[in-house]
């Protein structure tokens, strides 16, 4: 996490946000997950329109440890529009006054947590939207971001070429790992409920990004062959390559997620992620590509015979149409500047 976020696509946030800010002007606003991938994205894209647009706004951001927050985004820590809440998302206190927007990005995708601790994956989710719902209706807030994410959808049957909203899949309830896709599909039902009650909550249904700040060292294969290939290492692909994603740019990322706390409908999930599917060994090749890297790419598992590729892909036409949103930096694009930053950094 080290590093300021690239200014050049801060200002690209800001150029494609740039009217629906006045929403904000003189404005509270209250992020939890403001310290993780998403999280940084929109603090800084934040602090750059409240200083270009001399909003005179606020934010507030929920973190167990601030500090060490801090210790990593030293350059954030003297920014008088913003200050830090110490709390778990589960129970915190809540910090008195209004709060007129609340961002709700807490709770990682951790494939690890996931595995080895469902239940607690669970709990966190369930609890902390239950927990950002009483706090909401306490600070008077009319506006409410969750960031859910396309595992509500469950498993996306192979011959489906791209997931959209209305798609009746679900999680498999039986898999030791289901419990976050349906933790956040709880969370948007509880979301669905205080929207009757008054509040717009808006809801963006994530799917696969790269960009500064995406951990190289987790779960993300993207960002697994960015290391590699940087480290000058051969990019291994764990799997047998097949399986289809897309990938959209965290600056893309950071529009879209205020475009829909901005203008999105209440109760109306929009995906959020690039149509544009790629292969997992496709995306590897992007890697080697985009860096002009020699790197050998080594697939440790073969294709089964017969068996189609599984897919992780979102129809995007309701954003595109509805928003105006679209994925303006491709994919090789967001690979390079990601190396770079992290190059830099």
């Amino acid at each position: 996490m080290p590093g300021a976020l690239p200014i050049a696509d801060l200002e690209h946030v800001l150029a494609q946000t740039a009217p629906e800010w006045e929403q904000m002007r003189g404005r509270r606003l209250f992020v939890s997950g403001g310290t993780g991938f998403f999280g940084r994205w929109l603090l800084e894209s934040f602090l750059l329109a409240n200083e270009r647009l001399d909003l005179g706004a606020e934010a507030l951001v929920l973190t167990r440890d601030a500090a060490a927050f801090l210790h990593k985004a030293p350059h954030l820590a003297d920014r008088s529009a913003l200050r830090f809440h110490e709390g778990d998302v589960r129970d915190f206190s809540f910090p008195p006054g209004k709060f007129d927007a609340i961002i709700h990005a807490a709770t990682e995708a951790s494939a690890k947590l996931n595995d080895e601790n469902p239940g607690l994956m669970l709990e966190t989710i369930v609890e902390g939207m239950k927990t950002m719902v009483k706090f909401a209706r306490a600070c008077g807030a009319g506006t409410m971001l969750l960031t859910s994410s396309g595992a509500v959808y469950g498993a996306q049957p192979p011959d489906l070429e791209r997931t959209p909203e209305d798609f009746m899949g679900a999680p498999d309830v039986s898999a030791a790992n289901a419990a976050y896709g349906e933790g956040k599909r709880v969370s948007e039902l509880l979301g669905q409920i205080e929207s009757r009650r008054g509040l717009k909550v808006k809801i963006a249904r994530c799917y696969a990004f790269v960009g500064p700040g995406l951990p190289l060292d987790a779960h993300f294969a993207v960002g697994n062959f960015i290391r590699d290939a940087l480290a000058g290492r051969p990019i291994v692909i764990q799997g047998d390559g097949t399986p289809v994603r897309s990938y959209l740019y965290a600056a893309d990322l950071a529009v879209w997620l205020w475009k829909i706390l901005f203008a999105g409908a209440s109760g109306r999930p929009y995906n959020v992620g690039s149509a544009a599917p790629v292969s997992i060994a496709e995306t590897a090749a992007a890697v080697a590509r985009a860096l002009g890297s020699s790197s050998r790419i080594i697939v440790n598992q073969q294709p089964v015979p017969g068996r189609k590729p599984a897919r992780y892909v979102p129809e995007t036409t309701r954003a595109e149409r509805e928003l105006g949103l679209r994925a303006w930096i491709g994919l090789d694009e967001g690979i390079r500047r990601t190396a770079q930053w992290n190059k830099n950094s």
